[in-house]
């Protein structure tokens, strides 16, 4: 829905003059009494019949700005399915391209040891006879062959898999923002029908007055103004913290890791009972062959900025944070699999400056840990923790293993 609807829709007031002009009367019988008050009843009538216009428009507006609602909830929804589509096809394209690149990084450093030209003359040497060397030198051909195709399909599907990340952010950001939409419109509709039901007892109170029954609607008149001014109210304090909360996350974004890592030093360290030791063991890391010239050199170069991700998500608080992260990683619960795909390690063990990736089967979560005691004790900076949108530490220590699903770290290098 354009934002400009309700600039353009202008409540009529209705105004209805109480003070009716009724050509003087003097009413010397009481025929001429009963003609004066039929004379006022009319003049009430016309007023009526004006005001009702303006009422039946208001009402007119009120529908339309509810079925464009309703459309902009079906766009919701069905952009919520197409992301959920790309989801998916981004997780297999990942899992395709993590299989590949270790094989080709073993295939890389194989060649580096044995050389690809020694490997032929070999070939022909040790052969028994013209046909066998032949035959060998074909089988090499045909892995060789083989090498070359597997190394287009990784390069297509990095290719696709990157068209159908940047797809799958812009329909994220495009729901975030018509939920946004539907939040402002909903506190807008809700003062326009209180302003409404105003005009509508307006009338009923105009027309009783000829009848002697003013005083209950006139009470519940001014129950409606009251009602009105408290949604106008609501509205007005509902846009003060809008406002009060973009100043803060436009301020939170100043922030870097290294202060967000000094302010968790101050935190008091967790209760033993709460802080489990630390497992001495090596971090329990997924490696993608990080040693291998195929994994390093083939990782995608981003952007610093967070421009990517909507401002106050939990993906645009992590971006801002670390900014080697990608630019099109998706919704929180997509970023292990994105950055697994783009030759990022990823695995069970927090480090401080990694990236907490908690995938729940929705839209997941994501935070920088700042400060670690165990695997089941860290802190973390985060964006969008139980609806603060801007940047800090809201949970101090904590247990990530047990707090929003599935957590797997990013690690930046």
């Amino acid at each position: 829905m354009k934002k400009k609807l309700f600039a353009t829709i202008l409540l009529s007031t209705v105004a209805l003059s109480q003070g009716a002009v009724v050509a003087g009367v003097s009413a010397d019988s009481t025929d001429d009494k009963i003609a004066a008050q039929d004379n006022k009843i009319n003049s009430i009538n016309q007023q009526q019949q004006s005001a009702q216009a303006q009422v039946d428009q208001i009402q007119g507006q009120v529908s339309e700005i509810k079925k464009q609602q309703e459309n902009l909830q079906a766009e919701n929804d069905r952009l919520n399915e197409e992301s959920e589509r790309l989801s998916a096809e981004i997780d297999e394209l990942s899992k395709n391209i993590v299989a590949r690149q270790e094989s080709l990084a073993n295939q890389a450093r194989s060649a580096q040891t044995t050389g690809t030209a020694t490997s032929y003359i070999n070939a022909i040497v040790s052969s028994g006879s013209l046909t066998e060397a032949i035959s060998r030198i074909s089988a090499m051909n045909e892995i060789a062959d083989a090498n070359n195709k597997m190394l287009q399909e990784q390069k297509r599907d990095k290719e696709d898999i990157a068209q159908k990340q940047k797809e799958n952010n812009d329909a994220i950001n495009t729901v975030i923002a018509n939920k946004q939409q539907l939040e402002d419109d909903a506190q807008a509709l809700s003062t326009k029908e209180a302003e409404l039901k105003v005009a509508q007892l307006n009338l009923a109170a105009e027309k009783s007055t000829a009848e002697n029954e003013k005083n209950a609607l006139l009470q519940q008149k001014a129950e409606a103004e009251k009602a009105a001014a408290a949604a106008a109210a609501a509205e007005a304090a509902y846009r003060a913290k809008q406002k009060e909360q973009q100043a803060a996350v436009k301020a939170s974004a100043n922030t870097t890791l290294q202060a967000q890592v000094q302010a968790a030093a101050q935190t008091p360290a967790a209760t033993p009972a709460a802080a489990q030791t630390q497992a001495a063991a090596q971090p329990a890391v997924q490696t993608q062959a990080a040693a291998a010239p195929v994994a390093t050199t083939s990782r995608p170069t981003y952007s610093t900025s967070a421009s990517s991700y909507p401002v106050g998500e939990c993906t645009w608080g992590a971006k801002t944070l670390a900014p080697w992260a990608g630019d099109y990683w998706g919704n929180g619960g997509q970023w292990a699999a994105s950055a697994a795909a783009a030759g990022f390690r990823t695995g069970s063990q927090p480090q401080v400056g990694a990236i907490a990736c908690w995938n729940d089967g929705g839209y997941g979560h994501v935070a920088v840990v700042t400060a670690v005691q165990s695997t089941t004790s860290i802190q973390v900076s985060e964006s969008n923790y139980n609806g603060i949108r801007s940047i800090g530490n809201y949970r101090g220590w904590f247990n990530p293993t047990t707090a929003q699903g599935t957590v797997t770290y990013i690690y930046p290098n």
